[in-house]
Formats: structure tokens, sequence, C-alpha cells
């Protein structure tokens, strides 16, 4: 059974440089810059309500590199394009965490909160976007915060994704149930936007 229920897509994803930043593929030595943004307790107050231990960065940053080789896409490991400082990740990956939606595709976000309110998640997320819907070819991409991120659900609704329903998120070792909001964009509605 695959790790990752993907679909199929038509092209491997390659690095992106935005206005403002480098989007590249994860590697092997990002860990020491991944865990210092990581760190922040608010990088993932949603869902864990905490930062990251270094251990806890290395698991996540293994699984991305499993997911790049496995699916031929995955996140971006996001820098400043001025400074080169790391300063989190942005981009696609299956979101193993929903089964009911799978085989799906996410477009998803994490930033350090120094760099917040700079409008680098939108620019980010329309990138993955792009690609998503260019290079990789899919027929749909979702994304899915967590109920009570109003701070996300506006990224999704900015980048032109529509609210689809609310989800449950089963619980995993390291937390407890979760509500989600699921926004859906389609190609098709995609194309649409550029029109």
């Amino acid at each position: 059974m695959p790790r990752f229920l993907a679909p199929p897509v038509a092209a491997p994803l390659g690095d992106v440089t935005t206005e403002r930043m480098v989007l590249r593929r994860f590697a092997a030595g990002d860990l020491d810059a991944l865990a210092a943004v990581f760190a922040a307790d608010e990088v993932w107050r949603f869902p864990y309500g905490r930062g990251f231990t270094r251990d806890e960065t290395a698991a996540f940053l293994e699984s991305q590199l499993a997911h790049w080789a496995e699916c031929r896409f995955g996140c971006w490991f996001a820098s400043d394009r001025e400074t080169g400082e790391a300063i989190g990740f942005v981009g696609l990956s299956v979101p193993m965490f929903l089964p009911e939606v799978l085989p799906a595709v996410e477009v998803g976000w994490r930033f350090h909160p120094a760099w917040w309110g700079r409008g680098l998640a939108t620019e980010g997320a329309v990138a993955a976007l792009t690609e998503g819907f260019t290079t990789l070819g899919l027929d749909e991409i979702v994304s899915v915060p967590q109920d009570g991120n109003p701070a996300s659900a506006r990224v999704a609704e900015r980048i032109g994704m529509r609210l689809d329903r609310r989800v449950v998120i089963p619980a995993t070792d390291r937390r407890e149930e979760l509500v989600g909001l699921l926004y859906v964009m389609t190609a098709d509605e995609w194309w649409a936007s550029r029109a």
C-alpha cells in the first residue's frame, strides 16, 4: 500500500522563485534552519499548541523528503529572496490526516511569526496553485485550515478557494480530534480566474 495517496501528476514539481521568496525542494541539510523556524510556538499553534522540538522537526523533514521521492512534488522550503533567511514552508502535499478526501492534494503554508502580515502565505500559495494546475496537471486542490484559525482561512479565500464544508480531522497519537474547514479549487475555477 502506498505511503502517500496522491493523484497522478503530469510532471515533477520544480523550484520556484516568487517576487520575494525562493521556494525549493527540501534538503537533508535544512534541519538547523527549519528547527529555528519550527521552535516558535505560533508556527504549530494549530494543531499542536506549541513549537516543535528538534526531533519533531527532523521527523517532519524526513517525511517531506519521502513525500517528494514518492509523489514527485511536495512543500517547498521558503527563504527570503533578498537575505536567504529561512522563513518557513509553503506548497503542495497529500493530506493524509484527512482520509475522507484522499486521493487529494492540499496547498498549505507555515511561516515564522516574524514574517507574518506581509502577504507571503498568499504569494507562496498562489505559486503552489499555479504549479499544481499547470506543471502537475491536477484537477483539484484543497486546503484544510483548522476551524478557529481565521488567518489561514482568509488566505484560502484570498487565493480564490471556496469553502466546501466543515470536516472532522481524526485524532492522532499527538493531538485530539479537530474540526477543519475544507476549501476547494478546481482546475476549471483556477483557469477561469486567470481569464
